[in-house]
């Protein structure tokens, strides 16, 4: 659908995507990630992440090691990038990512490079809030910059630091349909979030639903979760593929 704004010749769209699942594989064994992302992907996964306990554990050596058992499925290199973005992107787009994060604190020159890159290797960029003093401005700065995809992020410190203080632990959910708002680009969720909360991000207006910690991974162990992972996330992936296509804005 599609309708012009008051005062002005400018049409927005709104396009829709069918709700993607990745699964964060932040774990520090490339056997065990491969096990893991072998078992979510006969569960419906769609995209694999490297998450960033891998990559520091195993480099590029897990990436590739990723592309070779799995491939043709789309890959996100979670690097939090925050200097030598062209050569951190380019490398890992060598290696077999389809997608690398770049950070909303790294300076604007870094964010332009790891984009540049993305257009120079035909990877996907991902920018990610974590830290932003304001979220929402923090998800419109990274898609003005020219990201791909937005990562709205209440990062791990943050919150086991938080709540150990007897606050209120933050959540994602907080200000996601806030930064839904303010860019055209997809949004993902990322943080803690429950079962419950992860199924309903795409009804936030957020289509990428990212499966981490504590759902699959033991926080504190860093090591795939105990229990019948596999048809919980069976289960997982088919309530979010149920939804019909989410609306992402397009200018």
């Amino acid at each position: 659908m599609s309708y012009y704004l008051k005062k002005g010749i400018k049409i927005i769209y709104l396009v829709g995507m069918k709700p993607i699942v990745q699964i964060s594989l932040d774990l520090t064994n490339i056997d065990e990630a491969l096990e893991t992302a072998a078992m979510a992907l006969r569960a419906g996964v769609d995209w694999l992440e490297a998450g960033t306990p891998l990559i520091l554990a195993e480099g590029l050596h897990g990436v590739r090691k990723l592309r070779e058992a799995f491939p043709g499925i789309p890959i996100v290199a979670d690097l939090k990038t925050m200097d030598g973005g062209y050569l951190e992107a380019e490398m890992m787009a060598k290696a077999g990512a389809t997608h690398v994060v770049v950070m909303a604190r790294a300076h604007e020159e870094t964010i332009r490079c790891v984009v540049q890159a993305g257009k120079d290797y035909n990877i996907q960029v991902m920018g990610d809030n974590l830290g932003c003093p304001d979220m929402v401005a923090g998800a419109k700065w990274l898609e003005d910059l020219g990201c791909d995809f937005v990562i709205h992020h209440i990062g791990y410190d943050e919150r086991r630091g938080i709540a150990a203080r007897g606050l209120r632990m933050p959540n994602p959910l907080d200000q996601l349909r806030e930064v839904v708002d303010a860019v055209r680009i997809p949004v993902q969720a990322v943080g803690g979030l429950s079962l419950e909360q992860a199924i309903q991000c795409p009804l936030y207006g957020a289509p990428l639903v990212v499966l981490g910690a504590p759902l699959t991974i033991d926080a504190d162990a860093f090591k795939t979760a105990d229990g019948n992972l596999e048809a919980s996330l069976r289960l997982i992936c088919e309530k979010i593929h149920a939804y019909k296509d989410v609306p992402v804005r397009s200018a």
